[in-house]
C-alpha cells in the first residue's frame, strides 16, 4: 500500500511517500518560508524519486494538529484535494503523536512539546507499553510551567517547543529530564506516512467532509475580534 504523507503544522515541511512500511522517498525542509509556496513542488518531487506516480497512490495522511494555523489549513486543503481528485482515503494523523512515535520505544513517559508562541506549547504524554503507544495526558495547550509541575518522573522530550524551553525543563526536573536526539524534533512525513498506512489498513478512515485541523485554542485573530 503506497501513501504518500504531509507535514506542514509547524515551521518545517515534510512530504514522504512509503510503501508499507518501507520508506521510498523524503523531503523535508526548514527554511522559514510559509509552505504554500513548496509544498506542491515537494509533492511532485518526492512522488518522483519514489519512481511512481501519483495515480498509483493508495491513500494520502496529513498532520491534523495541533500546530500552527495556516500550516495545517495548508497542508489539510492540498491533501484532501489530492484525495477528492484521486478517490483515494485520507487520514488526519495527530501531530503530538508523530512526534511521540519518533522519540524511539522506551520505557520513560514520553512529551511531544510543540511551540505554540505566546509563551505557551502543545503538549501531551504517551507511554509504550508492548510496542504500543497509549496516551497519558490528552492534547492540551499550556504554559510550560504548569505542565512541567505535573511531572513527577523521568520523560523524554521532542519537538521545537522541547528545545525552547530545554533550559525551563531541565531546571524543573534536573537528571530526569531526557531529550530526544537534535533530527527527531522535526516532524517526518515518513512517520505520518507509517502512522497513516496502519490506519488506512485497518479500515480507520476518515471522511473528507469531517476532517477538519485541531487548533485547540483559538486564533489571534479570533482573539483580537473578541477584545475589540
Amino acid at each position: 500500500m503506497k501513501i504518500l504523507a504531509v507535514d506542514t503544522s509547524t515551521t518545517s515541511c515534510s512530504v514522504a511517500v512509503a510503501d508499507d512500511e518501507e520508506l521510498l522517498a523524503e523531503m523535508t525542509i526548514d527554511n522559514g518560508q510559509t509552505h504554500s509556496r513548496h509544498l506542491t513542488v515537494l509533492i511532485r518531487q518526492v512522488i518522483r524519486l519514489a519512481g511512481i506516480s501519483l495515480p498509483e497512490i493508495d491513500g494520502f495522511a496529513v498532520t491534523k494538529g495541533p500546530g500552527s494555523f495556516t500550516g495545517l489549513r495548508i497542508g489539510m486543503s492540498t491533501v484532501k484535494g489530492l484525495a477528492v481528485a484521486s478517490g483515494r482515503p485520507v487520514v488526519g494523523v495527530p501531530t503530538l503523536e508523530s512526534l511521540a512515535v519518533q522519540s524511539g520505544t522506551f520505557d520513560l513517559l514520553v512529551c511531544p512539546m510543540i511551540d505554540a508562541r505566546r509563551g505557551e506549547v502543545y503538549f501531551a504524554s504517551y507511554r509504550f507499553e508492548q510496542n504500543r503507544l497509549l496516551a497519558q495526558h490528552e492534547a492540551q495547550a499550556a504554559l510550560p510551567q504548569n505542565i512541567l509541575s505535573e511531572i513527577q518522573e523521568p520523560c523524554v522530550f521532542i519537538g521545537n517547543g522541547a528545545i525552547v524551553y530545554r533550559q525551563n525543563i531541565i531546571e524543573k526536573l534536573g537528571n530526569q529530564a531526557y531529550f530526544a536526539p537534535s533530527g527527531q524534533h522535526i516532524i517526518r512525513g515518513a512517520t505520518v506516512a507509517l502512522l497513516g498506512q496502519r490506519r488506512i489498513a485497518t479500515g480507520d478512515i476518515d471522511e473528507i467532509e469531517s476532517l477538519v485541523p485541531t487548533y485547540l485554542r483559538k486564533s489571534d485573530a479570533e482573539l483580537n475580534r473578541q477584545r475589540k
